[in-house]
């Protein structure tokens, strides 16, 4: 049986926190978390020399074992990225009990496509969830029952459009102006039709499905650990969304009263 080099469990080492990193970074995790879960799975492993740079779109890291080899360096660019704050949790954990007591690397790894292989929430699951986003704030905004049902209706279906966009991966500027651009449209076509009354209520709630909240957090989060470079990139995302979101209800207001409607 062949023995195993430290060059060997140098690069399984990286390969494993490089595919956590890469997870988290996909999950929409910040930064300041990225690196500090990549840093504690090398050292777990006993990587004495770890650098790691993350950003929204990229993972980076050298690590060396102390030896007489060179260090070992690697670079992974993130092209995708879809929330979910129960992966990134879980990866969080791993990492901290990898830390208290190592288990195999390739016991690691296969814990760690088991993660990233979690199912996420089903699709009629996520449209009822954006449709309850959209009603309740709608209620909230101090609408009645009509704009509540209108808003369930609206949410459901424009939830559904933006999936659809997304599977046809149209840019995520384009997703949110269209999408938002339905929303507008289909909260005059209601109170026209005598459904509801409260258009601005029905419209502003029906957004909250879009609003770019996370990317804003995560911004502040990693302004504030001192990863400015991510927290700029961040804060300028979610300011193209909110532009995107603004200018899909602008201009459908813009036409509909143009052309004589009345909100």
């Amino acid at each position: 049986m062949g023995t195993v080099t430290v060059n060997q469990i140098e690069k399984n080492v990286l390969m494993l926190a490089l595919r956590a990193g890469e997870i988290m970074l996909m999950s929409g995790s910040e930064i300041y978390r990225v690196e500090d879960t990549v840093t504690r799975i090398c050292k777990a492993y006993g990587i004495p020399y770890v650098e790691v740079f993350a950003t929204t779109t990229g993972i980076f890291i050298s690590l060396d074992s102390g030896g007489e080899g060179k260090p070992y360096t690697i670079i992974k660019r993130i092209r995708k990225v879809a929330i979910d704050l129960d992966r990134i949790s879980l990866i969080n954990d791993f990492s901290r009990k990898l830390s208290d007591d190592p288990v195999p690397i390739s016991e690691a790894m296969s814990l760690l496509e088991q993660i990233a292989a979690k199912e996420k929430y089903t699709f009629p699951l996520q449209v009822l969830g954006g449709a309850l986003v959209a009603s309740f704030f709608t209620l909230m905004l101090g609408a009645g029952y009509r704009e509540f049902l209108c808003s369930l209706a609206i949410g459901a279906g424009v939830y559904a459009f933006g999936h659809l966009l997304d599977s046809l991966q149209f840019h995520l500027f384009i997703r949110n102006f269209l999408a938002c651009a339905l929303i507008a449209f289909l909260a005059i076509i209601c109170s026209t039709a005598g459904l509801a009354s409260h258009t601005d209520a029905m419209i502003i709630g029906s957004l909250m499905i879009f609003l770019p909240g996370l990317a804003f957090t995560n911004a502040m989060r990693d302004s504030l650990s001192g990863d400015l470079l991510a927290g700029a990139a961040r804060a300028m995302e979610a300011a193209l969304t909110a532009i995107s979101i603004a200018s899909g209800v602008g201009v459908v207001i813009f036409i509909w009263v143009a052309a004589g409607g009345v909100l």
